[in-house]
C-alpha cells in the first residue's frame, strides 16, 4: 500500500485580536525583528544588542560604577553582575578600584573589549541604517523621541 504524501494546509490568516492595538505587543515585535536582525549582522562577533549597550556605556562613562550601569539599562543589579561576569570573564571588562570611592568598584574596558567594541561599531551602524531605511530622517527623530516617551510613561527615563 502506497502512502500518499500530505499537503500542507493553506496558511490561515492569523487573527491578532487586541493584541493589534497594543503598545507593548508592536514594541515587542519589532524588538524580535530588530534584535533577529542585529545577530545576523553583528552575531558573528559573538555580541548580543545587551552586550553592546553595556560596553558602549562602559567605554563613554569612565568610572561607571555595577549600580549605575544596571540603573542606566534598566536592569537589575543581580542581572548586570551576572553580565559583567561573563564579559569579564571573555576579557573585554575588567573591575578596577574606583578613583572616587575605593570601597566600590569601577568598570573599564580591557584593551580587547575596546577593540572589540572599535570593530562591532560600524556593523551596529550598518544595521541600523538597513533597519531604519523605510524611515526618513525626520520620522526616526520622531520615533526615538516617541519611545522615549512610552518609556517615561512606563517609569523608565
Amino acid at each position: 500500500m502506497r502512502k500518499t504524501a500530505r499537503r500542507p494546509a493553506p496558511r490561515k490568516k492569523i487573527n491578532h485580536g487586541v493584541l493589534t492595538e497594543l503598545v507593548g505587543y508592536g514594541l515587542r515585535r519589532a524588538q524580535a525583528a530588530v534584535f533577529s536582525h542585529f545577530l545576523g549582522s553583528v552575531g558573528k562577533l559573538g555580541v548580543s544588542p545587551g552586550q553592546f549597550g553595556v560596553l558602549v556605556l562602559i567605554k563613554e562613562n569612565r568610572g561607571l560604577s555595577q549600580s549605575a550601569l544596571a540603573k542606566a539599562l534598566g536592569i537589575e543589579r543581580s542581572t548586570m553582575v551576572a553580565v559583567i561576569d561573563r564579559l569579564e570573564s571573555q576579557g573585554l571588562v575588567e573591575r578596577v578600584t574606583s578613583e572616587t570611592d575605593r570601597r566600590s568598584y569601577a568598570l573599564a574596558l580591557t584593551p580587547e573589549g575596546a577593540e572589540l567594541l572599535a570593530r562591532v561599531t560600524p556593523l551596529v551602524r550598518q544595521h541600523e541604517r538597513q533597519i531604519a531605511a523605510r524611515l526618513s530622517a525626520r520620522e526616526k527623530v520622531m520615533l526615538m523621541e516617541m519611545l522615549e516617551r512610552v518609556a517615561g510613561a512606563a517609569g523608565r527615563s
